[in-house]
């Protein structure tokens, strides 16, 4: 499976801007590419508590429709942030794109300290089936805790992706993070994380990534924006679990209740605290 990654530098409360550029990014995909994945609340940038009511959107508004045509278009999913607008609650949510239209929703579950008075926690993981292969989203912070990817491995997650928005001096903590929730979960991941200077002098760590079921880096990009193709060899699957099966040696489950979606979604629903 061919993957491209847009590691991009976005502009904060800017979704003309950030909007035409991941749609430039969709149209220059390679004919056999599969999937593009950006970074966190690409589509918006990171609002403040100020700004985030004017600049998050449903998502049946504009900017999320846009995506899906040039998904459609172009014959290939998407993996995308935004800043969602639910009736008035916000969310820092991460969109799978397919050219039928959304086939994931993931809001965020750990709020990092910029996030807290802007977003709501999200109160669920959940995966789908797409191309054969079951996906689950995280959104940066959350790869910090283990549990997070292991709910979505209780799932059936096979590729774990991350839309990232870490900055310095933290970068080394999501190389090492990714790298072990995929080795701990056997399944690969996927991370894309911005670049350069954002609002308020944060300066974007980059290092967007793929790591295989066995928790080996196959791919580490720089600190300079890009787009950047990769490629899964879904066999790895099989070799990862042939001989360690953590999921069905593990002696203790996470709690939550399951649901089963007719689309192909399984969400497990979290107590939140």
């Amino acid at each position: 499976m061919k993957v491209e990654l847009a590691q991009l530098a976005g502009r904060d409360n800017a979704t003309a801007y950030n909007l035409e550029r991941a749609l430039a990014a969709i149209a220059a995909c390679a004919a056999d590419t599969r999937l593009i994945v950006f970074p966190e609340t690409h589509l918006m940038g990171f609002p403040s508590a100020e700004t985030v009511a004017a600049v998050a959107e449903p998502l049946d508004g504009p900017t999320v429709q846009a995506v899906i045509q040039a998904a459609r278009a172009r014959n290939i999913a998407v993996v995308i942030g935004m800043a969602e607008n639910d009736d008035g609650r916000f969310y820092n949510t991460t969109l799978l794109i397919t050219p039928e239209g959304i086939a994931l929703r993931y809001r965020k579950t750990h709020l990092w300290a910029s996030d807290r008075g802007v977003f709501t926690p999200g109160d669920r993981y959940a995966t789908c089936l797409w191309n054969g292969v079951r996906v689950g989203l995280l959104i940066c912070y959350d790869i910090e805790f283990p549990e997070s990817a292991r709910a979505l491995a209780q799932l059936g997650a096979e590729l774990l992706i991350v839309t990232n928005g870490n900055m310095d001096p933290y970068g080394p903590t999501h190389r090492t993070a990714i790298m072990a929730r995929a080795q701990e979960n056997q399944a690969f991941a996927l991370m894309v994380n911005r670049v350069e200077e954002g609002d308020g002098g944060l300066l974007f760590a980059g290092g967007s990534a793929l790591v295989d079921p066995l928790g080996s880096l196959l791919f580490e990009a720089g600190r300079e924006e890009g787009q950047f193709k990769v490629e899964l060899d879904l066999k790895q699957l099989q070799v990862a679990r042939q001989d360690y099966r953590y999921l069905e040696d593990q002696r203790l489950k996470l709690a939550g209740e399951v649901l089963e979606h007719g689309d192909g979604v399984r969400e497990l629903l979290i107590p939140i605290r």
